[in-house]
């Protein structure tokens, strides 16, 4: 199966900080992929250029037929393509949950209010929330507030789901909320990228894991590569128990 993700040869600087140094990646429709090391090793900043979050300095990327880097990205019809999910939530306080997902859905998509309000009462039920779509933001738990924002994601009908770290700011039950959220999406053929720290989540999820090392992927394959890893970078990681 054909790529929907190429990403070849990446490199990105912050000022005089070289942050990715070459790197390389392909993603199959419906795979999922986790990205894994430590702090500082580039793996939020390659997420990030996916979405055109941040601007690569030299290489190419493709996702979902988009070439990034060229300064010629259509950025509204990219981001209805590519869903990002972010440790923190950024819901609107003053809208309820439904609104929260309604509003993209009517001023991106351009949709009528009835479609708006359908599909923002599927991709609730679809993230176990139905019950919450009159609530306000601050009346739910952090993993509530998480699911919110991966169903505010899912309504736009991305073709590729880009994940965060989602789960870093909640507490193992929370974690467990959203993480079992994920499962069903990638169980429904939802092509993923998740970077996470979650090494027992991505064992038994991932189809590939890469291990990112001082801005380079360092290491990449099936999820055996965390019980068998052939790098000493990579055994040092899993050893921490991270």
């Amino acid at each position: 199966m054909s790529a929907i993700v190429k990403v070849q040869d990446v490199y990105k600087k912050f000022g005089d900080n070289e942050v990715l140094k070459g790197v390389s990646f392909d993603v199959r429709k419906g795979e999922v992929v986790a990205i894994i090391g430590q702090s500082g090793s580039g793996k939020s900043t390659a997420l990030r250029c996916l979405d055109h979050l941040e601007t690569i300095n030299s290489g190419s990327i493709e996702v979902c037929g988009h070439t990034l880097g060229t300064g010629k990205v259509d950025l509204h019809k990219l981001r209805q393509d590519v869903g990002i999910v972010f440790q923190s939530y950024n819901l609107f306080p003053h809208l309820t949950v439904r609104q929260n997902i309604m509003l993209a859905l009517k001023h991106v998509r351009k949709l009528p209010k009835s479609d708006c309000l359908v599909k923002a009462d599927y991709v609730l039920k679809k993230v176990g929330l139905s019950v919450k779509a009159d609530c306000y933001p601050e009346q739910l738990s952090g993993g509530q507030q998480q699911r919110v924002a991966i169903a505010r994601s899912l309504a736009m009908e991305p073709q590729v789901m880009l994940f965060d770290e989602v789960t870093s700011a909640l507490d193992p039950q929370l974690t467990g909320e959203v993480l079992k959220v994920i499962e069903d999406l990638a169980a429904g053929g939802m092509t993923m990228i998740l970077v996470t720290h979650e090494m027992a989540f991505a064992r038994r999820l991932a189809d590939k894991i890469i291990f990112m090392y001082e801005g380079l992927v360092w290491e990449s394959g099936g999820p055996e590569i965390l019980t068998a890893p052939t790098t000493r970078e990579l055994q040092d990681f899993v050893g921490t128990g991270l």
